[in-house]
């Protein structure tokens, strides 16, 4: 018997994503197959050196959508369910995950959905179905695309040790910038202030909360940080791009005893400058924040659930899979676009 074809966006370099046919995963007894109704594009998927690490691969890790069959022995999902599955899974027994470092598991490492989530259909693995979330009835797939990129922003702002008093310096407003200053806000600090290049994304922030905005294009970034902030700079710096360049202006925003996160890694191979004399005599510590592990999936859901991340709020384009490309070139051009999520019927 033939097994059943499907759709799916597969990259083999920045510029070239291929929209081509594969047979449906077949379900093993203790494993899912997803029906996707909405699966984003990340971020981290238009970067270049991280995509061409992916060449040959399923796109996608960011889906919602309809349980379509369950292996025979999985009793804790029923078909129709609407999920969302986390592409990574812990083994929650290692070391590891006994300190709640989930995303160092070798099995979180070794895990992942098949053959990725821009597709009609993907399976979730056994392992995978630790991290596989029901959506509420009245949650629409969109949002419920959203749960990994916002749990990974939920990661980074519990590592941040929010303050009330604290003023949070956003650096980078796309849109893990943009959920960063939603939670941060949500959190309830004294002051959120954005930073980006774009003023289409600097006025998004203003309109989703931020006290300021800062485009560095225009003024001096730590000039214009102290006279908003009477010298004290950024008690939390989230820096969300993958330059160097911008790490280390990230460390020069951060006042006394502050914190700076390190949102997304750099390239392979480059280094960092710091000075330990500034770091030490000030106390400021240098936190990374590496993608989201269970308990940030389930903190992200009840976010979204709660009207905090939204689709409404942060999905700008939808695209269908064939036009999975165009999305893909739209996240890159980082202008007026957050979120780009494609949607299946």
């Amino acid at each position: 018997m033939t097994a059943s074809l499907m759709k799916v966006a597969r990259v083999y370099d920045f510029d070239d994503v291929r929209i081509e046919q594969m047979p449906r995963p077949t379900v093993g007894p203790r494993e899912l197959l997803i029906q996707v109704k909405a699966s984003g594009i990340c971020s981290g998927d238009v970067t270049p050196w991280y995509i061409k690490r992916k060449a040959g691969k399923v796109l996608g890790h960011e889906p919602a959508g309809i349980v379509a069959e369950v292996g025979a022995e999985v009793t804790d999902f029923r078909v129709g369910d609407p999920v969302f599955a986390h592409h990574h899974a812990p083994c929650f027994v290692c070391k590891l995950c006994a300190k709640g470092e989930y995303v160092q598991c070798a099995t979180w490492k070794s895990s992942h959905i098949v053959p990725g989530a821009v597709a009609e259909y993907f399976l979730v693995p056994e392992v995978n179905r630790r991290d596989t979330l029901r959506l509420p009835e009245t949650m629409s797939f969109e949002d419920g695309a959203l749960v990994e990129p916002a749990a990974c922003s939920v990661k980074a702002i519990r590592k941040a040790g929010l303050h009330p008093r604290d003023t949070v310096l956003v650096i980078g407003l796309g849109i893990m910038g943009q959920m960063n200053v939603l939670l941060a806000k949500h959190a309830g600090v004294e002051r959120v202030i954005g930073a980006d290049l774009v003023d289409w994304r600097c006025a998004k922030a203003l309109e989703f909360g931020a006290d300021a905005v800062i485009n560095p294009a225009r003024e001096d970034l730590v000039e214009r940080l102290a006279e908003l902030t009477a010298g004290a700079l950024a008690d939390v710096v989230i820096v969300g791009p993958s330059s160097v360049r911008v790490m280390e202006l990230g460390i020069r925003c951060a006042g006394k005893g502050g914190t700076v996160v390190l949102f997304m890694g750099s390239s392979p191979g480059e280094m960092l400058a710091i000075e330990p004399f500034h770091l030490y005599f000030n106390e400021i510590d240098l936190v990374m924040s590496y993608s989201c592990g269970p308990d940030d999936t389930r903190a992200a859901l009840d976010a979204i659930a709660n009207g905090v991340l939204t689709a409404e709020k942060l999905v700008t384009h939808r695209y269908t899979i064939e036009d999975t490309a165009l999305g893909f070139r739209k996240m890159a051009e980082a202008q007026d676009v957050l979120k780009a999520q494609i949607i299946f019927p």
